[in-house]
């Protein structure tokens, strides 16, 4: 009788559970709001797709992108899958492989697999995510890149190296902001500037006061008076509250 090989060892150990438990597919149900979330991150030419190891022939619980390969819910499991899945098990707590494969059709993908486990440990199913690399560069490339009628409203995200790049990042714009702003009067922008920090709880970071007043050209004496006026004026009640 011929060696058992490791991904029938694998499958077989799954099939063993019998019928999955109701935890089981609780969370694989879990994973499956993963499914269109990377999709949607990663484009139209990122198939990601969840399978369940309860049946094999009957693997695929959800798919997104589908049509790039053929993928439809229902179908077995792939072969790049079922070749990684023993490795996968072997690597314990590192369950994520990353590799180049190729589509049912043919077409080389990216895939990176990640093994679902339940909470005893077992496999349970693996998520998928294969980009097609057949796709024409500039293609791939529009999905990351945001459409020409929303770049006006794109925020840029700063990942700042340290507190003062933070807080003079955060001074900075909050002076354009005010500076631009036709409502606030000249003479009452500092002041405006130095609330809005306030709400923002910039003064929190150590040394803002020092940077803040700076930044503005004013002492800090004056920045720890709108403050304080700004924590009174929240302490106030509204002349509309009505008395107990």
């Amino acid at each position: 009788m011929p060696a058992e090989s490791g991904t029938a060892r694998s499958l077989n150990k799954s099939a063993a559970k019998n019928a999955f438990s109701r935890q089981d597919r609780q969370l694989l149900d879990l994973h499956g709001v993963l499914v269109d979330g990377l999709a949607d991150m990663f484009g139209k030419h990122c198939e990601v797709v969840l399978h369940s190891l309860a049946d094999p022939n009957r693997s695929v619980l959800k798919v997104a992108n589908g049509g790039l390969s053929g993928c439809q819910v229902g179908a077995p499991i792939g072969e790049p899958a079922l070749r990684l899945l023993p490795e996968l098990e072997r690597q314990g707590e590192a369950q994520w492989l990353t590799c180049f494969t190729q589509s049912r059709l043919g077409t080389p993908m990216k895939s990176s697999v990640q093994l679902l486990r339940d909470l005893q440990g077992e496999a349970i199913g693996l998520l998928c995510i294969n980009l097609h690399l057949g796709a024409p560069f500039h293609e791939l490339m529009a999905d990351f890149l945001p459409r020409v009628a929303e770049r006006a409203e794109v925020s840029p995200e700063n990942f700042n190296n340290n507190v003062e790049e933070l807080v003079t990042l955060t001074v900075e714009r909050t002076i354009d902001a005010i500076n631009a702003d036709p409502d606030v009067a000249n003479n009452a922008k500092n002041k405006q500037i130095v609330t809005t920090l306030y709400e923002k709880g910039i003064f929190d970071i150590k040394d803002a006061i020092a940077m803040v007043s700076n930044k503005l050209n004013i002492s800090k004496h004056t920045v720890y008076l709108y403050i304080r006026q700004k924590k009174r004026d929240d302490e106030e009640p509204s002349p509309h509250q009505e008395n107990p």
